[in-house]
């Protein structure tokens, strides 16, 4: 079986095909960068990264780029609140989102236009669609032309009569229509503002996703991802811009994440149960969250809580916990080259993995089948006193992939920790300081351990670590 996704344009799910054999263009929305990022845009951005590093496993050669939105009118409101440029509140915004992502383990994107280093590109893409007659100015202001573009409507799959009578949206008598939507705005005073044919303004916020997007991956996208909440009328407007400017299909598979809920309500400022990504990492463990977001597939809402977080936090430690036991077993067992069903066990774990992977990035799925190759180690562990050479690679070949894909472990390419030699280096130092009775300097080693999130476990055989999750 290969990769099949449920592509929101044809409700159904489809083979994935990409473009360009071998290459994947693939832009996921970003933030708008006036404060922390909730978690509710968390999700998006753990479960689309998890997809992103699935198809660079499978073999593709993906180009990722995810966008910063760094102007529009809560960014001034916000500015203009701290006493500060846009600018500044945009470069502090983004370090701060770097922090959050980086501890969430989400991998570094190819590319993260910005909005306002790009004004050339969205000037050019609002002129063209002037001069086709699919926009117009009024005032400084430009909009896109709803009626000229006949296939609007077609992701979201409004009911577009509904709409023009202005029941869902406020009328403005500047528009032809009530459903056209501002390509470029005329400057307020005080506001930042760019040079244009239509005078001084910014851009809306839906041209800089086409503009950015068309830029770094050409006319037409493998994939197009954000939360379902940005079907309509964001990526809506995007179809419509681009595919009026290039007569070319804009996106050929629609991907959208389903709801975080709390308290089994969606999260609303006005409801009083907003939580950002960096007060969430001050009750949970970051790849606790992460585990959380892949526990849940992506379509389906998930509700946010304590007891979800509970049960990942014991997932997650029941999973470090294997890895570690069976890192220590490797380096304290002896080795034999004797057969035994391991491998062939770890394999079929394998398959399952990468057929529920495949199954519209069933990451649900994928982690109950990395769970029972967690049974089949743990049980391997109890039962054997020496280890196959073959089954130790079979076992490390099958975690360092998992953990490159879903990055719940933290393991580097060679499927070690990150900072392991280090640990280990501090840990027989302690060994050595305990067996000349210097308990002060195997305490304090004990304590800068401990201060690096290492839990130590002294047996007969010698000392046990892991990280705490």
């Amino acid at each position: 079986m290969s990769l099949v996704l449920y592509n929101d344009l044809t409700r159904k799910k489809e083979p994935f095909v990409p473009l360009k054999d071998g290459e994947v263009g693939f832009y996921s929305c970003g933030p708008t960068v006036y404060d922390y990022f909730h978690i509710g845009n968390a999700r998006p951005f753990i479960v689309f990264d998890v997809l992103r590093r699935y198809m660079e496993f499978s073999g593709y050669r993906v180009t990722f780029v995810q966008n910063f939105t760094d102007v529009d009118d809560k960014m001034i409101s916000r500015a203009n609140e701290m006493g500060i440029t846009v600018q500044e509140l945009a470069e502090k915004t983004i370090a701060d989102y770097f922090e959050d992502a980086d501890a969430l383990g989400i991998k570094r994107a190819t590319h993260y236009p910005r909005a306002t280093e790009h004004i050339e590109e969205i000037v050019d893409l609002v002129r063209r669609l002037e001069e086709s007659g699919h926009a117009y100015e009024v005032d400084g202001v430009v909009y896109f032309h709803v009626s000229s573009f006949p296939g609007y409507g077609k992701l979201s799959r409004q009911n577009i009569e509904e709409l023009q009578s202005g029941s869902r949206i406020e009328v403005n008598s500047s528009k032809k229509n009530p459903l056209d939507f501002v390509l470029w705005k005329a400057q307020k005073p005080g506001e930042p503002a760019w040079d244009s044919p239509w005078g001084k303004g910014r851009p809306g916020w839906h041209i800089e996703c086409s503009a950015m997007a068309m830029k770094y991956l050409g006319n037409t996208l493998d994939i197009h991802s954000g939360g379902t909440d940005l079907t309509f009328p964001h990526h809506e407007n995007e179809i419509a811009q681009a595919e009026a400017a290039t007569e070319e299909i804009f996106v050929r598979y629609w991907l959208h994440n389903e709801y975080i809920l709390i308290d089994k309500e969606k999260m609303s400022k006005s409801l009083g149960n907003f939580m950002t990504a960096r007060e969430a990492r001050k009750h949970y463990s970051p790849l606790a969250i992460r585990m959380f977001m892949l526990g849940a597939h992506y379509r389906s809402p998930v509700n946010f809580g304590p007891e979800g977080l509970q049960q990942a936090t014991a997932a997650l430690e029941r999973l470090h916990n294997c890895w570690s036991d069976f890192r220590y077993a490797v380096d304290n067992r002896p080795h034999s080259q004797e057969q035994d069903d391991v491998v062939e066990s770890i394999k079929r774990h394998r398959d399952d993995f990468v057929a529920a992977m495949d199954d519209d990035f069933n990451t649900a799925g994928a982690i109950g089948h990395i769970f029972e190759a967690v049974s089949t180690v743990n049980g391997y562990l109890k039962d054997s006193d020496s280890l196959s050479s073959e089954s130790i690679k079979a076992v490390e070949d099958f975690f360092r992939d998992v953990d490159s894909i879903m990055g719940l472990i933290g393991l580097d390419s060679d499927g070690q920790d990150d900072d392991s030699e280090e640990i280990e280096s501090l840990i027989r130092k302690r060994e050595e300081a305990r067996s000349a009775k210097d308990f002060a300097t195997s305490d304090a080693i004990r304590d800068q351990l401990a201060a690096k999130g290492v839990i130590l476990e002294d047996t007969p055989q010698g000392t046990k670590w892991k990280k705490k999750i």
